[in-house]
């Protein structure tokens, strides 16, 4: 019997009504809705973790990092979707990543990202998730790193994106990293 894949969905931003974690929990209605069999987990942790610092990068670590690395860990892949900040990630967001650089649990493991920032802007924030992802040994799924705006596009109560486009373009990336997850055979 094959299981359903799991996605971990990782917002950069902590921003309250952020069009980042808009389009991750549209990924994750659009997950729950099919085509493609699969499930979809939101990290909600990124404000709890500690400022990175080697020296605390030992067994056993601070609890909200060994919460994200098991996170991590049971994820048959990762999707992203970070804001830029002056032409970069946001610092809470590298922080995150910094805690991966340590463990093994990133490591092939089929990573993508969203950009959901206006036309002309986010290429700083993707440039540095490809740099830090080749630290952790993450295996970048290209076909599924999209540019998807949704800054101005209307944000339904349930906190997800309407727009049938964004909609099918998620499907379309969700559909990538299953493929990669995969078992061989």
């Amino acid at each position: 019997m094959t299981t359903t894949p799991l996605i971990l969905l990782l917002s950069g931003s902590l921003r309250a009504g952020s069009s980042n974690e808009a389009v991750l929990r549209t990924a994750h209605a659009v997950a729950a809705e099919g085509p493609v069999r699969v499930r979809t987990i939101l990290y909600e942790g990124l404000a709890t973790l500690p400022h990175f610092n080697p020296d605390d990068d030992v067994d056993p670590l601070p609890e909200p990092v060994a919460t994200l690395r098991a996170a991590i860990d049971r994820a048959d892949a990762i999707l992203i979707c970070a804001p830029e900040y002056a032409g970069t990630l946001p610092g809470s967001f590298k922080n995150l990543l910094d805690w991966t650089v340590g463990g093994t649990e990133i490591g092939d493991k089929p990573v993508a990202w969203v950009n959901a920032a206006a036309p002309g802007r986010g290429g700083g924030a993707e440039a540095t998730l490809r740099t830090v992802l080749g630290y952790t040994g993450a295996a970048v799924v290209e076909e599924a790193c999209v540019r998807i705006p949704a800054s101005g596009r209307p944000v339904g109560p349930d906190g997800t994106v309407a727009d049938p486009a964004v909609r099918s373009r998620l499907a379309e990336v969700l559909g990538a990293l299953v493929e990669r997850a995969r078992p061989a055979g």
